[in-house]
């Protein structure tokens, strides 16, 4: 009797560690089809006419691609590469194979959804099961306490359910080997160009050279974890935006699934009980229930996190400034932190944590622009964007989120200030502010016309000024969002 065929769909799994299609295919002794599908539509436009998927995150996925080939060819496989529409082309290939099973890890937002019925569909007609899995997140929804319906609206009502009742599956074992494809064209991996873009010029200011694939992104946790030991401080350092190491920086490789969260949680409970366990240690793991909560937030409210209202449903009336949104994208607002680190994320394609919050506080709060359009911006640029994290941190900073309070803005001044004291930050982005001296340079327009003289910066000529007054925009903005309650 022949071997069944099973064809993997990979996805936003790029990995053969802790893969449960994987692992079951071998399991169950399958023949294995590893594919994945450049699809077109991942090269389009969003809504706000931005290209949906960048130059920088184009590169990384390119390079995460290419690695997980390697890695499957090391194992006697490969990786069968096509470009078109995965729901059309996997039929295709099932007929060409006499593929019996199509196994995928699924996903839980709108346009990956819709791919996923429209296969099931067309792979029902042709008599090919579908079976899908999930190990996109550290806790599998299976082993919640509840029910995705009754999941808490708020992350630390979440947080406390999950702590009461702990559990994280082991990670699936990595094959030692795959048997060989059959006779199949392989494809080659397109270019850079060959997806419309350009390749991008790497910034030496950048906080990393990010290099996409499981290789790269084992040999970071290595780093971060075991070779630097900076995981014992990372609840000191995480909110930094200058350097290699003041945060761990896995979540690029986490939004391809590069890495598995559940590699980094059992990495880390070893360094805990080889080295040490402190805040610090746990804050790591911490941070990764974020990530678990806004994807389960999304499988419980769908489209809702989309929505210019939000999950919480305020209609607002969002302002579609196309001209102070383009002040904002391009760093030229008059405020240095949110200036520096927009021109990090355009130069880069990655911004600190910290500096997320601030240039997405300053959108909505001061700017009150659509914070659509501060998604897409992000979504296109992002090395390490994952739709449930970005959106769900929007809906967030807006105001319009499950888990936001109310009007909660953020003081960039103050800000800039408590997190980048001395100007390293500002003056590594800002070369035209490099001369202002201590805390001048957090509020450059606070200067004189002497004192523009003496440092070399005129006001409105070499750094612009001010798009708007910090608190009297503040207050307008405030006044429109209580008014919409």
């Amino acid at each position: 009797m022949s071997r069944q065929r099973v064809l993997i769909w990979y996805r936003n799994d790029l990995r053969v560690h802790d893969h449960e299609p994987l692992y079951r295919s071998i399991v169950e002794n399958a023949e294995i089809i590893p594919f994945y599908c450049f699809d077109d539509r991942q090269f389009g436009k969003t809504s706000f006419g931005f290209p949906k998927t960048g130059a920088f995150r184009a590169k990384f996925l390119l390079e995460s691609v290419a690695d997980l080939r390697r890695s499957l060819t090391d194992l006697g496989s490969n990786l069968v590469i096509r470009r078109g529409r995965s729901e059309t082309v996997i039929p295709e290939l099932a007929r060409e194979l006499n593929i019996s099973k199509v196994y995928y890890h699924r996903e839980v937002t709108a346009e990956e959804i819709a791919v996923e019925k429209n296969l099931e569909k067309s792979l029902k007609e042709l008599n090919v099961k579908t079976e899908t899995f999930w190990t996109a997140t550290l806790i599998h929804p299976e082993d919640l306490s509840f029910e995705l319906s009754e999941l808490p609206e708020l992350f630390t009502n979440f947080r406390k359910r999950v702590e009461r009742d702990w559990r994280v599956r082991s990670i699936y074992e990595t094959p030692k080997s795959l048997s060989p494809l059959p006779e199949i064209e392989i494809g080659d991996l397109p270019t850079i160009t060959d997806l419309g873009l350009a390749e991008p010029i790497f910034d030496a200011r950048s906080v990393l050279q990010f290099q996409g694939g499981e290789t790269a992104g084992k040999a970071r946790v290595k780093h971060y974890i075991w070779d630097s030991d900076r995981i014992q401080t990372y609840k000191e350092t995480r909110n930094g935006m200058l350097g290699e190491d003041y945060s761990a920086k896995f979540s690029a490789w986490l939004s391809l699934g590069c890495i598995s969260p559940r590699y980094i949680y059992e990495e880390a409970r070893k360094y805990e009980r080889e080295r040490v366990k402190n805040d610090s240690t746990y804050w790591l793991i911490f941070e990764l229930l974020w990530r678990d909560f806004f994807r389960f937030i999304c499988a419980k409210h769908g489209n809702q996190i989309f929505y210019p209202s939000g999950l919480r449903g305020i209609e607002i009336p969002w302002k579609q400034d196309l001209e102070r949104f383009k002040m904002w994208k391009e760093g030229k607002t008059g405020y240095p932190l949110v200036d520096a680190n927009m021109k990090e994320l355009a130069a880069t394609g990655f911004m600190s944590n910290r500096g997320r919050q601030n240039v997405a506080s300053f959108l909505t709060k001061n700017l009150g622009i659509d914070w659509r359009m501060g998604a897409e911006w992000f979504e296109s640029l992002l090395i390490d964007h994952d739709v449930c994290s970005n959106w769900g941190n929007w809906n967030y900073t807006a105001g319009v989120g499950n888990d936001a309070r109310g009007f909660r803005y953020f003081n960039i001044p103050k800000q800039s200030q408590d997190y980048d004291p001395d100007g390293d930050y500002l003056r590594h982005w800002l070369p035209e502010l490099a001369a202002i001296p201590g805390d001048k340079i957090h509020e450059p327009y606070r200067l004189s016309i002497e004192e523009q003289k003496r440092y070399g910066v005129r006001l409105g000529i070499d750094y612009p000024r001010p798009v708007v007054d910090f608190f009297e925009s503040v207050k307008h903005n405030e006044k429109i969002y209580n008014n919409s309650l």
